[in-house]
């Protein structure tokens, strides 16, 4: 579980739009530009480089 603090004061680092904490995925997305952002351990990860696309049709349910 991610902390509510935490998510209210993280951005997406490419955009600076809110992100959308997904529990099942333990990820932070976004849906802005559609990036994806591990959390690990607890941590979440917030390089580009780590982050990974959100598929078509994954997109519906952040919507």
């Amino acid at each position: 579980m991610l902390d509510k603090k935490l998510l209210e004061i993280l951005v997406c680092p490419i955009c600076k739009k809110d992100l959308i904490f997904d529990s099942h995925q333990q990820e932070l997305i976004c849906t802005a530009d559609w990036l994806a952002f591990p959390i690990r351990d607890g941590i979440p990860v917030m390089l580009e480089s780590e982050a990974r696309d959100v598929a078509v049709l994954e997109r519906e349910k952040y919507q």
